[in-house]
């Protein structure tokens, strides 16, 4: 498996697409909403995809809920935004961790349905409030509270096969810009930080099987943004925090990542700080590039880490799925939360 994560031009595979593809740096593929047309397309586009290596190349996506979800039509269930899990912590715990269950399950049972491997969820950021590009995606605005979501969320996923991501580490909802368009600045100490937005990090401990770090520089710590940190990266993720699985870059096409050249040094300086993905979205010419100039060696250390993020288990079918009293109890959960 290799460490870069590309996209796919739309909702079936070009030339174009298949030779990226056989290219062994590439180690898993993103779908967005450009690539959805109907259930039964997307089986076939998930299928052809795993069909073209040995082992297959796993298949990810955001899909979180809210306004981040890629798939929204039928028979895929709309998830709420994960605010709503939190204003119903504030009502009713116990309904509020059943529920998050519940959409963790959904969003896991109906993805390996449909042939995908991993939804980069659950985004354990603070809603500190001035992140409009974080806002309701954030579960919470306790640390605490976060991370008990989080869990459940997470347990979810697990009991449909699926492993997690959680994002953006260390924290992205205390800088106001948008890392999309903009490279977002947290001004706070290290000590701040690392004891609120990065503690649901340590707190979920082995139950995080992947993390995405935020394109956000922290300059009273490093003024390089986190993803290419060897600090954070290193240092606190992995040491401190004692976290072991596979790190994501953030799509190195945004704005917060043009902090090293061009998408290949990006690329290589993500990697030098340590993380073991890189991703490259929307941007054919940037992903050419950077499968012409990357130098890379496959290492045990990747097949380890890649190993937390595969899926476990037989995925059940759509028509199995449809008739599962279990789902269908789990989705019932999550429509009462949208009504």
């Amino acid at each position: 498996m290799g460490p870069v994560v590309i996209d796919v031009e739309g909702h079936e595979l070009t030339a174009a697409d298949r030779k990226r593809l056989a290219h062994p740096l590439v180690g898993m593929v993103i779908l967005f909403a450009k690539n959805f047309k109907s259930a039964s397309q997307i089986i076939e586009l998930t299928s052809e995809i795993h069909s073209l290596r040995d082992p297959p190349l796993l298949v990810a996506v955001d899909h979180e809920g809210g306004r981040v979800q890629r798939f929204r039509e039928p028979p895929f269930t709309r998830i709420p935004p994960m605010a709503a899990l939190g204003r119903l912590w504030d009502r009713d715990v116990l309904l509020a961790c059943k529920t998050t269950l519940s959409a963790g399950f959904v969003i896991g049972a109906e993805l390996r349905a449909h042939g995908v491997d991993l939804s980069f969820t659950p985004v354990l950021d603070i809603d500190w409030g001035p992140s409009s590009v974080i806002g309701d995606r954030a579960l919470h605005a306790d640390p605490r509270t976060v991370a008990m979501l989080a869990s459940h969320l997470n347990h979810g996923l697990a009991l449909a096969g699926m492993a997690n991501c959680g994002k953006h580490f260390p924290g992205h909802g205390w800088a106001a810009a948008d890392s999309h368009v903009a490279i977002p600045v947290d001004e706070r100490p290290l000590n701040e930080i690392v004891a609120a937005d990065a503690a649901p990090y340590g707190w979920l401990g082995a139950g995080l099987a992947g993390v995405m770090p935020a394109h956000v520089v922290y300059p009273k710590v490093d003024p390089r943004p986190a993803g290419f940190s060897r600090f954070w990266l290193q240092d606190v993720l992995r040491r401190r925090l004692g976290f072991t699985g596979a790190i994501f870059s953030d799509d190195l096409s945004m704005e917060g990542a043009r902090v090293a050249g061009g998408v290949a040094e990006s690329a290589q300086a993500a990697l030098d700080a340590g993380c073991d993905f890189v991703l490259v979205c929307g941007a054919p010419p940037a992903a050419d590039e950077l499968l012409a100039k990357l130098r890379w060696t496959p290492t045990t250390e990747l097949t380890r880490h890649a190993a937390r993020i595969t899926p476990r288990g037989p995925a059940l079918t759509p028509e199995q799925l449809a008739a599962d009293p279990t789902y269908l109890a789990a989705r019932a959960d999550v429509e009462r939360l949208s009504a």
